[in-house]
């Protein structure tokens, strides 16, 4: 089999489901004897319901995109049960730093559906006032922070925050999301080695998804996988089965437990695919094969957890069509409400950073605006950059 779509044959991989989702795996397989936590079913819910949300968003968004109405979005299809197995286990007050595929963890931990849309149209209701690009997000009510394009520069953040509930004697983590390219970056190098170091309570999740735009994730590293790079940073590390969120729960439960007990942090490292392009300016065709994207849509993780959820709890399918529906009318009314708000205010672009904005900034606005009100809205820049 292709080396982008499997784990290394013999490697020792946590999972909990079996590839089917019909039931549970043996105790006799890889990891049996470790007497691993479970959600419970209501649990198992959430996640799911976190996980469909995240889908239909997403697929909105590419819509949207395409049609022109929203600038850029990159999807997380295919990664669902690595992101929201993962954070579910994060508490009220631990705080979650993401890359560019974890926005659906900050709905999943209580943002409004409207703030979620309104980033992505960068409207007068975007909290970040239109200034980061699409799929960027941020919820101070969630403590979830912006995240930056720039690969790997919001993990030392995460060990800095983690650091300081640390030192004012909170119980609290973080979770800190990277890709597998991001493990190239020296920002991975340097919090991972710091964390180790200080014993700083945070949880590294690494979402293997096979490719890094265009690089495929085994051209990353010569290591045997992800989840061994840990033991060279003096961490305990484990690979888990991406698809699987009951693993992914699992695994990162105990990292998050371990965490708080003040042991220090762990590396997850769960592997998974995306079904997608990198964003919506990729064309993964160019570098991809249909056999690849192919074995990997059949080990969805959505239908693998409903299978699971019927055969372990009953669930009638009904209850997921249902779900489904509604969320899907809730997305469609915040859109139409989104679009209709108009962008954020001119002199906004002043705000935040200075308590009182210098003078050559309040200038610049004033004459901003005053051109504004004698020339109206500039027309539409032709050939701006491909986002």
């Amino acid at each position: 089999m292709n080396y982008r779509v499997a784990f290394p044959e013999g490697l020792d991989v946590f999972r909990i489901m079996t590839e089917d989702g019909a039931e549970r795996c043996s105790s006799e397989g890889p990891r049996g004897a470790i007497d691993y936590p479970l959600p419970s079913q209501e649990e198992c819910l959430d996640i799911w319901r976190a996980m469909a949300t995240t889908r239909i968003m997403d697929d909105r968004m590419m819509k949207l995109q395409r049609q022109g109405r929203v600038a850029f979005v990159g999807t997380s299809t295919g990664q669902e049960a690595a992101i929201h197995g993962s954070g579910a286990v994060a508490e009220k007050d631990d705080w979650v730093f993401s890359a560019l595929r974890e926005g659906g963890v900050a709905v999943q931990r209580g943002m409004p559906i409207g703030e979620y849309i309104s980033h992505m149209f960068g409207n007068a209701n975007d909290t970040a006032k239109g200034r980061q690009m699409p799929n960027h997000f941020q919820c101070k009510d969630v403590n979830f922070p912006s995240w930056g394009s720039v690969l790997g520069t919001q993990l030392p953040h995460a060990v800095g925050a983690a650091l300081a509930m640390k030192q004012r004697g909170e119980s609290n983590i973080c979770l800190a999301y990277t890709g597998d390219g991001a493990t190239s970056s020296s920002g991975f190098h340097s919090a991972v080695n710091f964390a180790a170091v200080t014993k700083a309570p945070v949880v590294f999740c690494i979402i293997d998804n096979g490719w890094a735009i265009s690089v495929p994730s085994a051209a990353q590293t010569k290591a045997r996988s992800y989840g061994t790079k840990a033991k060279a940073y003096g961490l305990p590390g484990i690979d888990v089965d991406g698809n699987d969120p009951l693993a992914c729960w699992s695994a990162v439960k105990m990292a998050a437990d371990r965490a708080r007990r003040g042991d220090g942090p762990s590396l997850i490292a769960m592997r998974t695919y995306r079904m997608g392009g990198h964003s919506s300016s990729d064309d993964p065709t160019r570098y991809r094969q249909e056999e690849e994207v192919a074995h990997w849509a059949d080990r969805d993780p959505i239908s693998r957890f409903e299978e699971y959820l019927c055969a372990e709890f009953g669930v009638e399918s009904s209850t997921f069509a249902t779900y489904r529906t509604e969320r899907e009318e809730a997305i469609l009314k915040s859109v139409e409400s989104a679009e209709k708000v108009g962008p954020p205010a001119l002199e906004t672009l002043v705000t935040d950073v200075f308590e009182d904005p210098p003078r050559h900034l309040r200038k610049q606005v004033i004459q901003a605006l005053k051109l504004v009100a004698e020339k109206g809205e500039a027309d539409a820049v032709a050939g701006k950059f491909p986002l």
